[in-house]
């Protein structure tokens, strides 16, 4: 926005704070290079535009804003004389992307002294060229210090997760190999069964007769039905009963696993009416084994799937074949923490998911959200922790006007009043000594904030804390697929 040009006073300029030490050539030098300008109420320049040119409040009242979402939130107030914004960073030229981090109005006629961010460069390499060394200093040293603080956080949450990850990959690997070996044994007995089948007098139709049986058997248990503790003891009684009627030695002990398969008294029936009498003691030796082997692969099946779904849950989480940006799925990311931190979790914490899965996707950064999540769920375990580890997290997923709310919900203490403010204060932490680095939610907060143009709130009581990540459901004008700042 262009305000109305008059007349620029070396006099006036150099009574402002910012420029009492000039000298009268250098002041000079400014109202050449420079303007006054007068603006009716009403915006300056917008957040997220090229930073063009540099402004000095002669007189007036200035509001600064920041976008939060699709809300504009008031940052300060002043009608002080001297105060600066805009391209306070001009200096550092084109190694850093020059745009307004925050939009300025004005709630009254006001007068200011405006400076091209060019002129304002120059100016400063000019006259001051030691502060501007130590200002690029200041400048790209806090950089590379949030930058590293940032992935010392992501190694400490990244160490933690993979020694839950190998617990959790330690189960089903180890359920795999037990089965293994006892596949191999239960194979081997019923290769000796079906010898002892095999050097019998039978006819090819009775052979034929009980390979028919067993392929039937083997559909059978992959079919079985779940069966509640009491139907299930209920079938084992009946089954052991059959088996002893008809001369089976340890029918209790076959009758679990003929349960776990599906078989009961009618199917045991139609193989005695199959088989000679002779032959059926070795027949239902022979489908034992046929149904220990089918729930052995079962239970290798299942244990190399969870395998295969740890591991692409471990790809989720890390994102590490994927853009850094992309339109994602929340669900999805969410999905993919709570099953990596499983384990911190633990099984005194019932975790409940209350998603709305008519949300659309929408775009972000979605391994620096997974950082996010993670900053959140560990908070609310420690939380509920502190309070005997019997507890409720709640993760819930909702459209909240025009943005998508992911809300984690504890059932722990609560954020004291009296710190409530701070806790996103970088280095703030409850936590003890060595436990905490006092930087999860103030990195949460940049990564929702800064980076995905959302907002990151708390509402907190004893027994209901809630940590509320509200997304926009579309891109910023100034978003790319590169990585910002």
């Amino acid at each position: 926005m262009s305000g109305q040009l008059m007349p620029c006073s070396p006099g006036e300029i150099g009574s402002l704070f910012l420029f009492e030490k000039l000298s009268p050539e250098q002041l000079g030098q400014l109202c050449a290079a420079g303007r006054v300008e007068r603006f009716e109420p009403g915006p300056v320049y917008t957040e997220g535009e090229p930073a063009t040119c540099f402004y000095v409040m002669v007189e007036g009242t200035v509001v600064l804003s920041r976008r939060v979402g699709g809300d504009d939130v008031e940052v300060s107030r002043t009608s002080q004389r001297g105060v600066y914004a805009g391209s306070m960073q001009a200096y550092l030229g084109d190694r850093v992307r020059q745009t307004y981090n925050n939009s300025m109005r004005v709630t009254e006629p006001s007068r200011f002294f405006v400076l091209p961010a060019e002129a304002f460069s120059a100016f400063m390499q000019e006259w001051f060229p030691m502060a501007v060394h130590l200002l690029e200093g200041l400048f790209f040293g806090s950089k590379n210090t949030q930058r590293a603080i940032g992935q010392r956080e992501r190694l400490l949450a990244l160490g933690s997760l993979s020694a839950g990850l190998t617990h959790e990959l330690n189960n089903p690997a180890a359920a795999a190999v037990r089965a293994t070996a006892t596949l191999r044994e239960r194979v081997g007995k019923m290769r000796h069964k079906l010898a002892v089948i095999a050097q019998g007098s039978y006819s090819p139709e009775v052979m034929a007769n009980l390979i028919d049986i067993q392929e039937r058997t083997a559909e059978r248990v992959a079919k079985a039905p779940v069966l509640s503790p009491l139907e299930a003891s209920d079938r084992e009684d009946a089954l052991s009963d059959w088996l002893d009627d008809h001369g089976i030695q340890e029918g209790w002990r076959i009758a679990p696993t003929f349960v776990q398969a599906g078989l009961d008294v009618d199917w045991l029936d139609q193989i005695a009416a199959a088989v000679d009498e002779e032959i059926l003691p070795n027949a239902i030796g022979w489908l034992n084994y046929t149904v220990e082997t089918e729930l052995l692969m079962d239970e290798i099946n299942d244990s190399t799937a969870r395998i295969s779904h740890l591991v692409d849950a471990a790809k989720q989480y890390s994102q590490l074949d994927r853009a850094p940006y992309q339109v994602a799925d929340v669900h999805e990311l969410l999905d993919s923490t709570l099953l990596m931190l499983s384990g911190k979790i633990g099984q005194q914490i019932k975790v409940v998911k209350e998603y709305d899965r008519t949300l659309p996707r929408i775009p972000a950064y979605p391994a620096e959200l997974n950082q996010v999540w993670t900053n959140l769920i560990d908070n609310a375990v420690q939380a509920i922790n502190t309070v005997g580890g019997d507890g409720t997290l709640t993760v819930r997923t909702a459209l909240d006007n025009d943005r998508l709310l992911v809300e984690f919900r504890d059932t722990g203490p609560g954020v004291p009043p009296d710190i409530r403010g701070r806790i996103f204060d970088p280095f703030f932490t409850t936590k003890p000594v060595g436990e905490g680095t006092g930087l999860g939610l103030d990195i949460s907060w940049r990564i929702v904030v800064n980076k995905h143009h959302g907002s990151l709130q708390v509402e907190s009581s004893p027994g209901d804390t809630r940590f509320q990540v509200l997304l926009p459901l579309t891109a910023a004008d100034n978003d790319t697929t590169e990585e910002p700042e």
